[in-house]
């Protein structure tokens, strides 16, 4: 029976001759919405995403529609009326996902879409309800989809980020300013010369040793992305993805990274200005809270949809400026170039892997000119800094494409090239401390700083495992498995 009195609903809505322009418009902008939220929960998981979304494609699209239905009942001709709300549904729904999927205008692609749906507005105009139950039974398809998404943020344990010791309550016996330089996806020079890199550096290479620098080869990353490792280097601990499904997020990175943690923490006790300038505001784009005392963006600058790499903002007048203000205070910088970058993250996207590589080796060279002028204003202020360059990953060079990840391999060229990290560090007055042999990952790099800065190497009894992590789809039980031990073996241990 209730089977029944469904259908009789639906052939009764098919079948009614009214116009409904509010579940036109409903129809038209619900499913983006939870296409865009299923999607890339982790950059919009705050209510002023849901207010955007929830004004900009679904208020405006009804307001818009029944404005537009009543005065096509007394401006337009009478034999065009009934193209209207099929053109508007048709054109909303594929522009919204356009918007959703490519975050711009697209002029070519919005013609495209005017012109599809002119087309379905005069040639299946007749046939409108039949879309709009279509779209409306994706929506709800999409609310499967996205629930589980929700339930995992909403279950998510700030547990992981609890230190084992009292590290957050180290106090400083030197007290330089601090540079976290990170240039995204840097291989180390032990592997940019070899493997599927084969590239020469060493003009760089010499630059760093010449200004002071002290390299660290087979220095590699936890993880494989930006998010992942900065949340764990961040925390100095593993997360382990947080039991997530993609390689290139962490739950609740961003804010991680961003708002708190115990690096940041450590740091503001000891009374360091914290400073976070960025090329562009990929770390900021669902809008945490800033627990910088600075950042070189402004929210309103930001736009709620977006990848957060569009484009970039000069970094060295920000880096100027703040080495100039509170010159009596200390400070701690996280300045984050996005040069040399990984290859292209889709198979449709890739130019092949030698097509790859000399993209990759192009990017290269703008990393270089960036870090050698971002390196000498520094240098020339503050000859007496503590600065470390880190990159966060490896550039996948060697792979196609960077979602290839998913797919088990043991080719160690192939793992060393997503995981390789350059890490070259300037010590003030080349204090070096004995220990820093001993660096292997970014997730022990500050347990290491905070040991030299407080002179107290009980904090070195708490190391993480030197451990590099992969999240696996094909060619082995779906999960998160170890590809590096400790010792920087390949191996294939699920976690």
């Amino acid at each position: 029976m209730a089977t029944r009195k469904k259908q009789n609903f639906l052939q009764k809505f098919l079948t009614d001759s009214r116009e409904f322009p509010v579940l036109a418009a409903l129809a038209a902008g619900l499913y983006p919405v939870f296409f865009y939220f299923t999607n890339n929960y982790t950059l919009i998981n705050t209510w002023g995403h849901v207010g955007y979304f929830t004004l900009f494609f679904l208020l405006v699209p009804i307001i818009g529609f029944w404005l537009a239905h009543k005065l096509s009942k007394r401006f337009v001709p009478l034999k065009w009326q009934k193209y209207l709300l099929p053109f508007l549904n048709v054109f909303v729904f594929l522009f919204l996902l356009k918007v959703c999927i490519y975050a711009g205008l697209q002029k070519k692609m919005t013609l495209g879409i005017f012109v599809i749906a002119a087309l379905f507005s005069y040639f299946l105009y007749r046939h409108l309800k039949k879309v709009m139950v279509l779209q409306l039974l994706l929506a709800i398809v999409a609310t499967f989809t996205l629930v589980p998404t929700v339930i995992s943020q909403l279950n998510y344990s700030k547990e992981w980020m609890e230190q084992p010791d009292a590290i957050e309550e180290a106090i400083f016996t030197k007290r330089p300013n601090v540079y976290f330089i990170q240039p995204d996806g840097y291989a180390n020079f032990s592997e940019i010369d070899k493997g599927y890199y084969n590239i020469d550096n060493s003009e760089f290479e010499l630059y760093l040793l010449s200004n002071g620098f002290k390299n660290y080869p087979n220095f590699r990353s936890n993880y494989p992305s930006t998010l992942s490792s900065n949340s764990a280097t961040f925390v100095m601990k593993h997360h382990y993805f947080n039991r997530g499904v993609s390689f290139s997020e962490a739950v609740n990175a961003r804010n991680v990274i961003i708002s708190n943690n115990a690096v940041l923490n450590i740091f503001k006790q000891n009374e360091y200005k914290t400073h976070f300038i960025a090329e562009m505001p990929y770390l900021l784009l669902n809008r945490p809270e800033i627990g910088y005392d600075y950042t070189n963006f402004n929210y309103k600058d930001i736009s709620y949809i977006g990848t957060g790499l569009g484009v970039r903002q000069d970094i060295h007048e920000p880096l100027t400026k703040a080495l100039q203000t509170d010159q009596e205070k200390p400070k701690f910088f996280f300045i984050e170039i996005f040069n040399p970058g990984h290859i292209h993250g889709r198979k449709a996207d890739s130019k092949g892997v030698e097509g790859e590589r000399d993209l990759w080796e192009e990017s290269l060279k703008n990393a270089n000119g960036m870090l050698t002028k971002t390196i000498d204003i520094i240098l020339d202020k503050d000859p007496e800094a503590l600065v470390m360059i880190m990159a966060d990953h490896g550039g996948f060079v060697g792979m196609e494409y960077t979602n290839q990840i998913y797919s088990k391999t043991q080719d160690r060229d192939l793992i060393y090239s997503i995981f390789t990290s350059q890490l070259s560090i300037h010590w003030p007055n080349n204090d070096v401390p004995k220990f820093d042999s001993q660096l292997k990952t970014p997730v022990n790099l500050f347990r290491y700083l905070f040991s030299y800065l407080t002179d107290n190497e009980n904090y070195l009894n708490y190391l993480q495992e030197d451990e590099s992590f992969v999240i696996i789809n094909e060619g082995a039980p779906k999960g998160v498995y170890s590809y590096i031990d400790s010792e920087g073996t390949i191996v294939f241990k699920k976690i």
